[in-house]
């Protein structure tokens, strides 16, 4: 049976050093073992009322090191709001400077290197780089698609524009991965609503077909205008990611089905024209092979040209 306990004032909605909570007589051992608190990391708990996510991993974290840490990379990401950069079981990113010499170690991941004071700033007494930093980081750091659909949320809530992007570039102009994070921020695209569009775009482009873009305007003759996930607006073919609010909040609505409302607007750009290729997350996960082959033969009978 599990152990039940009272959570004394002082350690409510908390996160605190075990060893601590004892030593103060705030809690016992036997206590900590209740289902009042959860072990978040070694000699480190917090109130099991609080959300497990990436934020608790990161204050969870940030007990165990010294206060010049700086949460970096994916973790600041989260951090400034980008809820797909990290979960509560991935490990949090930190920049220190080189010459404490820590270690990585499980569920933590170091970076020993120098930061400018105007690339970190400091929230609900966590310390994370700046926006552009953060972009920075991601697209040196991750693999390809997943920085790019960090960065697209970024920029889509405004937190950094092209312009940032550009001067975080000649900032570290000189940096061995510089031509890396170019390509990463030139395929990125704040008109994308989700991690999925994103990574569907990511991958399309990989695969050796066109770049589309992302949720162009189609005007139809009714006057109506639709904005399918990818287009090629050239070759009149669209791509629109089928499953319950796959194209993010806004494609849900509360008295609407979006299934029937995606297969309206798709039937309407066919008879206006285009070719409509749909694909489902499972697709995307399991038989995306099978739909870059669909795709490759719907732009070369439009017309493409590799």
């Amino acid at each position: 049976m599990a152990l039940t306990s009272q959570r004394p004032s002082p350690l409510q909605w908390q996160v605190f050093r075990g060893s601590d909570a004892v030593r103060r007589d705030l809690v016992s051992t036997n206590q900590l073992r209740s289902t009042a608190w959860v072990r978040v990391r070694h000699d480190v708990y917090a109130d099991s009322r609080i959300r497990l996510d990436h934020t608790l991993a990161c204050r969870a974290t940030a007990l165990r090191l010294p206060v010049t840490a700086v949460f970096a990379g994916p973790s600041a990401a989260f951090l400034h709001g980008v809820e797909h950069a990290a979960s509560y079981n991935d490990d949090v990113h930190v920049i220190l400077p080189p010459d404490l010499r820590l270690r990585s170690q499980h569920g933590l991941r170091i970076h020993g290197i120098d930061i400018d004071a105007d690339e970190m700033e400091a929230r609900d007494g966590l310390r994370r780089t700046t926006p552009a930093r953060t972009a920075w980081d991601v697209a040196c750091w991750l693999e390809l698609t997943q920085a790019v659909s960090i960065i697209d949320r970024l920029l889509r809530r405004g937190q950094v524009a092209r312009a940032d992007l550009g001067e975080v570039v000649e900032r570290h102009a000189n940096h061995l991965t510089r031509s890396r994070a170019l390509r990463v921020f030139d395929l990125t695209d704040p008109r994308s609503r989700s991690a999925a569009e994103s990574s569907l775009r990511i991958r399309i482009v990989t695969a050796g077909l066109p770049r589309p873009v992302a949720r162009h305007p189609i005007e139809l003759a009714t006057g109506r205008v639709l904005h399918p996930e990818l287009v090629w607006p050239e070759l009149q073919v669209a791509v629109e990611i089928e499953g319950p609010c796959a194209g993010g909040r806004s494609r849900c609505l509360d008295d609407v089905d979006p299934e029937l409302m995606q297969r309206y607007s798709r039937g309407q750009l066919t008879a206006a024209g285009w070719t409509v290729l749909p694909v489902t997350l499972r697709q995307m996960r399991h038989g995306f092979t099978d739909f870059v082959t669909a795709l490759r033969v719907a732009l070369l009978d439009r017309g493409w040209q590799p």
